[in-house]
């Protein structure tokens, strides 16, 4: 049977192959913000230790950053005439940063496991910029260097918060 629901139709100046392009890059990032603040507030919920206070106030800082950018990178895709992200299975599908399930994971370890998973996003991000800059997508391209920079200052704080001394 024919699909007889209207289909999204948001103008844009971008070629399609171009709008494709940026649509599957932001889509990887956004399921992996998902991911990664899904894992932040596991951390933040099961952090234990002597540094116990700071750590969970600082993971829960962290979580709020990462999801206050999932709006703007799901609305950015739309902007750009595409579709975005539309279920955990979705997510699961796309997302890079690996889950974590075990019973237990030390404070260092979560830090680290973090840290490490921030840098990851780092990565995609640039990648992004990349394709972004290819298709001429100036509005993507300068809020791709913002998530750049809070990934890559939750990383440093992370990095920081983990040395011993």
């Amino acid at each position: 049977m024919a699909n007889t629901q209207p289909e999204l139709d948001t103008p844009t100046d971008l070629p399609s192959n171009a709008v494709n392009s940026v649509a599957d890059a932001l889509n990887g990032i956004l399921a992996d913000s998902f991911a990664l603040y899904l894992k932040t507030k596991n951390f933040h919920w099961h952090v234990s230790g002597p540094h116990f206070r700071d750590y969970h106030l600082m993971l829960d800082e962290q979580a709020t950053e990462i999801l206050g950018t999932t709006d703007d990178i799901a609305e950015r895709i739309r902007k750009t005439g595409n579709t975005t992200l539309r279920s955990i299975g979705d997510i699961a599908r796309r997302q890079r940063i690996r889950d974590n399930d075990a019973p237990f994971v030390s404070a260092t370890d979560m830090l680290n496991e973090l840290r490490d998973d921030n840098l990851a996003l780092v990565a995609a991000l640039r990648e992004a910029k990349d394709i972004v800059d290819d298709a001429k997508d100036n509005a993507t391209s300068g809020i791709l260097d913002e998530w750049t920079d809070l990934a890559e200052k939750r990383a440093w704080f992370l990095f920081e918060s983990s040395q011993n001394g």
